[in-house]
Parts: structure tokens; sequence; C-alpha cells
């Protein structure tokens, strides 16, 4: 543990201005991110008695090693680089919201030149408009269906539509009129487009003109006697009547509006929110945190806005037209104030910035965090907490969904948070380490017989796992052809990840103290903009495992507390030859023996022997098992694909067509 008094910053060092503040491990590695109307004032409620800070605080100044700022003009400007930064670093101190599961949105694909409806999860993408969240996939797809009767958009892979286009014949969606079969011509791309567009307003929630002009063309139908006409017609207001009839009006002026409720105890906290689109609950979604900021009702709402309507920022979403009034393309404000089509940004309407949005309690920075939110929707946000009415009951009724959340989800995990304490605290305790060992990788090797061998390196940090980290590794050996065992394999992997470390580590200055060069750099600046500092040789200067040039963290930059490798006392004693040459002593090892489950520690004769029931076990097993899972997904993969080689393979100039001419 570091004493906070070796790095705290001289008096009249950090400048009396709004500014965002960094702090970083010996490693250099991002702890925690703060912003702070003033950086002087903020920076030294830090260093103050040790005793007098909260518990959480406490932890964070003494696992830190040093502290960064950068100056800001304005506590918006403030509010953005926080966000980036949080987004970039992934502090582990800093209080992040995760879904409590992975919700289902549906899909619009308007950047493609034939748009497509479908399922989607995860990231968002550019060009794409998002409807949702649903709770399950089959509620998209029987609201698609529905919809399809009326909007028939083309809903099929793309190698399904280059198939169908090559042959000249649709698939069944076209023969049962549940699709306009682009792919064959039966649509020009135009009119295909255009129907997209009109799916695309319904589901935004322009639902009123779409019936009302089927009505009257099947009023018009009736009368000339085209009764098939009329009675598709009839069958198609129904499908799209159901559609809307699934969403109950709930704020009968129409309102479009996000409203939060947050149920918390001392150690987590449950967030619900309603996507509220002209009166009627388009979307339903849930957060589940730990509290591992020192942070009041009013900073945890500020951090959960922050982060959910972070992603708005990147993509300007537009907030879709609710009533007929609303005609032609919605567009958006971008942060350099020029207007741009929907066309060019993602469309997510639960996910934009609505006019109104209704929090259990006011942000602590209210005033900034409003005129950020209206930058981001480029127009007036109101954020306020609502006291009567339909507003309010709304929110006790989200309230009660936020209470049972964190019940069903403490129930889940029950001493889930705990366990993984205790699990870490075991380990420093069984394997007599300095430090808890907050970052462990393990390492695993898998082979056929000796072919196709790979290494995997997976990362567990805080006891949870970090799959961002994780690596392969292809085990060439010291002839390029394989290592000759899995000891010889072992070596390989850990001093290739070692010597990157090293690599990284020599190539500058750890996290030089006081403010943050690179840290101004990447205030408001392109990428390619960003100035980078040189040495006397014209080499750029690194200051510590983040790349200036980039401003994102560095492979292999960080070390980890404690090595983990799958085997007995050949393969720990083959890691530790690597390390002890390497010059690497300040990195724990040890290995875990399948059939045993045993705990192997360099130099000793005997193992370590954890308890069935520990968690510490446990938590060594798991990460273990990942390791395996991923280096034989991995070996798998190279598998499968030397099986399919053929000696064409190696002439060169010949492609996969050539190929297979030649083969036929």
């Amino acid at each position: 543990m570091a004493d906070p008094s070796t790095y705290r910053p001289r008096p009249g060092e950090v400048p009396d201005a709004p500014g965002v503040y960094r702090f970083l491990d010996p490693h250099g590695r991002v702890v925690y991110v703060g912003k702070a109307k003033s950086l002087r004032s903020r920076l030294s409620s830090y260093f103050q008695d040790i005793s007098a800070l909260h518990p959480r605080t406490q932890q964070m100044v003494t696992t830190a090693a040093s502290v960064e700022w950068t100056v800001v003009a304005t506590e918006v400007e403030a509010l953005a680089l926080e966000y980036a930064w949080i987004k970039e670093f992934d502090p582990r101190f800093n209080v992040k919201y995760r879904d409590d599961k992975s919700y289902p949105f549906l899909a619009v694909t308007m950047g493609e030149e034939v748009p497509r409806v479908q399922v989607m999860r995860g990231a968002k993408r550019k060009g794409t408009r998002y409807f949702g969240p649903y709770t399950h996939a089959w509620a998209i797809r029987e609201t698609v269906d529905q919809l399809l009767r009326v909007f028939p958009v083309r809903t099929c892979s793309a190698g399904v539509y280059r198939r169908a286009k090559a042959s000249g014949r649709p698939c069944l969606l076209g023969y049962i009129d549940k699709c306009s079969a682009p792919c064959v011509g039966w649509i020009s791309t135009e009119d295909h487009r255009e129907l997209a567009e009109d799916f695309s307003r319904f589901m935004a929630g322009e639902t009123g003109p779409h019936l009302r002009r089927l009505e009257r063309e099947m009023r018009e139908a009736a009368a000339g006697q085209d009764y098939e006409r009329a009675a598709r017609l009839r069958d198609d207001v129904a499908a799209l009547t159901r559609v809307v009839e699934k969403n109950a009006v709930v704020l009968p002026d129409g309102t479009d509006a996000d409203v939060f409720a947050l149920a918390a105890d001392d150690l987590e906290a449950s967030v619900q929110v309603f996507h509220v689109r002209g009166g009627r609950i388009r979307g339903q979604r849930g957060w589940v945190v730990e509290r591992v900021e020192e942070l009041d009702e009013g900073g945890l709402v500020e951090h959960l806005l922050q982060q959910v309507y972070g992603e708005a920022e990147a993509f300007a979403a537009p907030v879709a037209p609710t009533d007929e009034r609303s005609v032609g393309k919605a567009r958006t404000r971008r942060s350099d104030g020029q207007a741009t089509s929907v066309d060019d940004v993602a469309h997510a309407p639960t996910t934009a910035v609505p006019r109104e949005i209704l929090v259990p309690a006011l942000p602590t920075d209210a005033d900034g965090m409003t005129a950020w939110l209206s930058g981001l929707r480029g127009g007036k946000v109101r954020v306020r907490v609502p006291q009567r009415g339909d507003k309010r009951q709304l929110a006790e009724t989200l309230h009660h969904n936020a209470v049972q959340a964190l019940a069903t989800h403490k129930a889940r995990r029950a001493g889930d948070l705990t366990s993984r304490s205790q699990a870490l605290s075991e380990l420093q305790e069984a394997l007599e380490l300095d430090t808890s060992p907050l970052r462990i990788e393990c390492y695993d090797i898998s082979h056929t017989q000796g072919s196709h061998q790979v290494g995997s390196m997976v990362v567990f940090e805080d006891g949870l796992p970090k799959k961002s980290e994780y690596r392969h590794f292809i085990v060439r050996g010291e002839a390029g052809e394989g290592a000759r065992d899995d000891t010889e394999a072992m070596a390989e992997v850990l001093r290739r990840r070692f010597k990157r470390y090293l690599a990284e580590r020599d190539r500058g200055p750890g996290g030089p103290r006081g403010e943050d060069p690179v840290g101004a750099a990447l205030a408001g600046q392109d990428p390619s903009e960003r100035p980078v500092a040189v040495d006397d040789d014209g080499v750029p200067l690194r200051s510590g495992p983040v790349d200036p040039t980039t401003g994102r963290a560095r492979r292999f930059a960080y070390p980890p507390n404690l090595v983990v490798v799958d085997g007995g006392p050949p393969q720990v004693a083959a890691a530790q030859r690597v390390l002890a040459e390497m010059g690497i002593d300040d990195v724990a090892l040890v290995g875990l023996a399948k059939r045993l489950e045993e705990v192997w520690v360099p130099g000793d004769d005997f193992p370590v022997v954890l308890g069935r029931t520990s968690p510490a076990l446990y938590l060594l097993q798991h990460l273990r098992d990942e390791s395996h899972r991923f280096a034989i997904s991995h070996h798998r993969s190279r598998r499968g694909k030397a099986m399919t080689r053929s000696v064409l393979d190696d002439v060169p100039g010949l492609g996969p067509t050539r190929q297979a001419a030649l083969l036929k």
C-alpha cells in the first residue's frame, strides 16, 4: 500500500479551475477518474488525515501511487471528458452501471444499401436504428411478424440475399407477401428504403398516420367493391392495432421521457428505467452496480445519466417524430453544430436524449448535467424529480421494480461479493503474498499430438473475468515447427508475454505526477491531431501503459500479481525459469495440477492443499477451466482451417475462386 503523502501535489501546484483528475497505481494504470469545479479543493480533500476518509476512498488513495489532472474550460467539458476517460480506462474504483442482462433490440440497418430488420444485441453500430430494448427476443419477432404484413422489409441474412439474387428466385417470405423481394427486383432499392423508413417511423411512435391511411384505403376499396383488397387492408389495420395496443398509454399527454428509479444499500444499487415515447412505454431496462465510490443518491444519478446518455454523444441519435405533423426525415445536431440526417447516425429512441428525464434525486451538478444533455439532444432537456400526478405514480411503480430487482439480484448472487473477497484473501494467505492478487493471469497449452500448438492467457481482475484482456498465442518453437513438449510451449508463451511487458515498461517514464500533457491532448482533439512528446532522437516518449498517440491502454502493459499455469511441478519449473531469466521477481507463480487439484509453488517439495469447499480453490479452478476453454476453442479453429487446406493454397496468385475451379 502506498502512503498518499508520498505523491501529494505541492501547495499551489494544482490550479483552482474546473478539470478532470486521474489516480494511477504504481504501474501507471488508471484506478479512479473524477471531475471537479475546482481541482485544487477537490484533490486536497483526498490528502487529509486518512482515518477521516470513507473506507472506499481510503482503499483508493492507498492503491494509487500518483495523480494527474487536465484543466478544461467549463464544467460541461469536464463532464464529457470524465465520461470518455471512464469508458477508456475502465477504472476499478469508479461506479460502472452494467446491464443485469443482455437486452435484445429491434434493429433496422439503414447503413446498408438494402436495409434489413433483425434482432441485435451488444454494441450499437453506426448507421443502424435501434428500437427497444425488449425483455425477450421472441417479443421482437412477434412484433416484426405483425408489421411485415404492412411493411414487407427484408429480414434475410446477407448470404440468403445473395443466393436469391443469383438464382433469380425469392425466398419463402417473398412468396407469402412478407418480403417485398428487392433481391429479384420486385421492388426497387429506393422504394424498399422508403418502406424501411416507414417501418422505422411506425416503430418510433408515428402510428396515427399509417393507421389512418390504411383505414382510408380500406373504405375506398370497399366503396369500389374491391372486397378482397379491403379484407387484406382490414387485416393489416388489425395487425398494426395489435402492435400498438401492446404498449398501454401511461402518460396521456403523449410525453417523451425516460423515467429512472433507484434502490440501494451500502454495497450495491439497482436502477430501473422506463423509456416512454408518445406516452407509451417502449422499453424497460435494468442495471445493478457495486458501490465502489463514496456517492450519495444524487451522485449515483449523475453517474447513471452520464453513462446511459454518453453513447448518444458518439452517435448523436435523433429522437424520432411522434405525431403526424412531423414529416420528412428527423434531424439532429452534431457536436460541431452541423445538422445531420438520420441516415448518417445510429437511431436509438431509447438511448437518445428525450425532452424530459425523471429521476429519484437531482444530480449533484444538476445545471452542468442539464447543459450537457441539452447539448447532446440539440434542444432543451428538463431533468427533474416528479412530485405529483401520473408521472409520480409511474416513478413509484418503477421504484417497486428496482426494489424487487435488487432483491432478486442478491438472491441469485448471495455472498458473491463476500466470496470473491474471501477467495482473494485466502489466496494471499495460503501463498504468503504481500498484497491481494487483484490481477491474476492463467496460461494453458492446447494441441493434438503436438500439431497446431496454441497457448491461451486469461485474465481475472477482482476475482472476475476480464475478457477484453484475453490473448491467444501460436506456439512456434525454436525451429518454427512447434515446441517439443508442453513445458517448452509454456515457457515460450510466458517469455513472449513478459517480453512485451518489459518492452512497454522500459519505453518511457511510468506515470509522471502533475499536469498531464497526454490528457490535455485527449480533451476534445482528434486522435490524429494529438501532440506526441519525443526525445532527442525523435522517439515518442511514453508515460506508463497509456499510448499517447491513441490514448488507449497498450496490450500486455500491466503485470499480474499472480500467474497460474495449468500443470504441476514441470510446468511451474519451466515458468519460473522464464521469469528468473527475465529478471521479474515481483510476480507470484503457482501451478494447479488437475488430478488432485494441488497448488504447486516454485521450489517447494510439497503442494499447497486448499479445502475442497474453499473459495480460493474455486477461483483457481474457474481460472484453469476458463483458460482451457479459451485455448481449446482456438486450437479447434486452427485445426478446422488446416483440414480444409490443399496444395493449391501454397501456389502464389491462386485465389479461392480459381482454386475451386481447378479442383472441380
